[in-house]
């Protein structure tokens, strides 16, 4: 398994990342933070792209505030993982990593936009 990390707070930018996944890339493991709950663009590109898709939260967002309860995400991700703080990433790969030896190829790489 080879990871490529992105990290970044623009969101055009994340879906550039997104869009590019679908060229080499057989898994996206995603952080979308606050975007979580307010675009539809980054939704969008992860639907369009069809690569398996693990959505991250530090905290349990369905302990937050009721309007950080709702996710765009999560109905185009295969999982999503959320309360566990950094652990959340570590559970994300080995999950994807156990979905694409049961369904992919082999050599697998992945990009982890944050």
């Amino acid at each position: 398994m080879e990871l490529v990390i992105h990290q970044s707070n623009l969101e055009g930018e994340l879906v550039n990342w997104i869009q590019e996944a679908r060229r080499g890339y057989h898994g996206i493991i995603i952080n979308p933070a606050a975007y979580t709950h307010t675009s539809i663009a980054i939704r969008d590109a992860l639907a369009a792209v069809e690569v398996p898709t693990i959505e991250v939260h530090l905290s349990n967002i369905y302990r937050r505030e009721e309007f950080r309860q709702h996710s765009y995400v999560s109905g185009v991700a295969l999982a999503q993982i959320a309360g566990f703080g950094a652990t959340g990433y570590l559970l994300a790969l080995r999950g994807l990593c156990e979905h694409l030896s049961a369904t992919g190829p082999k050599g697998s790489s992945v990009a982890v936009p944050q």
